[in-house]
């Protein structure tokens, strides 16, 4: 019960798990507890995730736990085909998943989804989530709870919070300090500019980039373009975000004044059409456009294709537009993830601590089922400790205790000056 691009690619995808495995010790750790204590015994799970061989370990972590899983993308332009036709062929799991997946298929593939009845989910971007609430909504009640990972999934939620709309508990993965401050900042920097180097092959030294949001993933991008020789530019809407982004050494500006400077912008806010016509027009003959938020409307491709006069794939997902005004502009990864569109998505060791989260957030729902609110809830920050211990353990790395009196000092307040 699966569908996939090229089951003869199995052996591939097992060769990238067995190199994942290795650099996700923390999560490893997880799946032997599992096997013992089987938390997740005769559970379905149904997933939209980025199926890449990170992701692999995780539904190989969730199925030791006694789940049996049902896994969709969660972009058109995510899935490492090699890896979807080796889980195909594991026991308890089904794909639907393939790279440049169409509008149709995408949807189509969610529905599937939906249609094992989940009793768990986990979505990147809140698609799946979204589906049953609007069209299964004679699902809920059999749904324990489910599990966002992304910066973008976490705002739907709290928009349907908002709305009374939201009819399960919901775990904010992505609020795990072991996830937005390990995850978005050193996972998103380095794995955008991987993708964009694959696409473009651009020398970022002396080169001037625009990184449009300053949260965790913006600090991540401009942290990674610092590092490669950029001169950065922040344009922000969040006064604290700006107030950060000009300590920590960037120029910050409006976006109209950024469009004349930059060479390299990269979108990473969770809002649509933060770059449009009036910015593009403006922008310099060569400029490349990447985004590294969830979903494909940060830039405004549509209004792009209205002001280009042609537009053609000149290298590796990369999309050379001939504006009206004479100049050229690139866009990598065709606005989508770019990480992942263009590239693999993010490190291993990184990708390990966020699906800790994800694993010991299905265990939490199992053990607390019944008894939570139908919101947007974090985890337990001893479980976010217990997830920095193991990855501490896995890169072999010791640290002090605190002594008895320390304990005490800690745990008072009469001793002062």
């Amino acid at each position: 019960m699966s569908s996939i691009k090229d089951p003869s690619l199995a052996e591939q995808g097992r060769l990238n798990l067995e190199i994942a495995e290795k650099r996700m010790g923390a999560l490893c750790k997880v799946r032997d507890y599992f096997a013992e204590e089987k938390p997740l015994e005769g559970l379905t799970i149904g997933m939209a995730l980025h199926v890449t061989k990170e992701t692999g370990i995780l539904v190989r972590t969730l199925v030791a736990g006694g789940a049996k899983v049902a896994i969709t993308g969660c972009n058109p332009l995510s899935t490492q085909d090699d890896i979807a036709a080796a889980l195909a062929e594991e026991e308890g799991v089904s794909v639907w998943a393939y790279k440049g997946e169409t509008t149709e298929d995408y949807y189509t593939y969610l529905n599937e989804v939906a249609a094992t009845k989940p009793q768990i989910t986990i979505d990147d971007g809140c698609d799946l989530v979204t589906l049953i609430h609007q069209k299964y909504p004679e699902q809920l009640e059999g749904i324990i709870g489910g599990c966002e990972e992304t910066t973008t999934g976490i705002i739907r939620l709290h928009a349907m919070k908002k709305d009374g709309a939201l009819k399960i508990p919901m775990i904010a993965v992505n609020d795990n300090k072991t996830k937005h401050l390990m995850d978005n900042y050193y996972g998103t920097g380095q794995s955008t500019f991987d993708g964009i180097l694959r696409s473009t092959n651009i020398l970022v030294a002396g080169t001037t980039v625009v990184v449009v949001g300053y949260g965790s993933c913006g600090k991540g991008v401009a942290m990674r373009a610092k590092g490669l020789g950029a001169n950065v530019i922040v344009t922000e809407v969040d006064s604290f975000c700006a107030l950060q982004a000009a300590m920590d050494g960037n120029r910050v500006m409006k976006m109209e004044d950024a469009a004349k400077l930059g060479n390299i912008f990269v979108t990473v806010t969770g809002n649509k059409h933060v770059i449009r016509t009036e910015h593009i027009e403006q922008m310099k003959d060569g400029t490349v456009l990447a985004n590294s938020g969830h979903f494909d409307n940060e830039i405004a491709i549509a209004e792009l294709d209205e002001v280009s006069t042609s537009k053609r794939r000149v290298r590796h997902y990369l999309d050379e537009y001939s504006l009206k005004n004479g100049r050229v502009i690139y866009v990598a990864g065709e606005g989508r993830l770019v990480n992942l569109a263009s590239a693999e998505g993010h490190p291993s060791e990184v990708m390990s601590l966020s699906f800790c989260g994800q694993a010991l957030a299905c265990e939490f729902l199992a053990k607390n089922r019944g008894k939570l609110e139908n919101d947007v809830i974090t985890l337990p920050p001893e479980i976010d400790d217990a997830i920095a211990t193991l990855q501490l353990e896995a890169m072999g790395l010791d640290i002090d205790e605190l002594t008895d009196e320390q304990k005490e000092y800690l745990a008072s307040w009469e001793e002062g000056t």
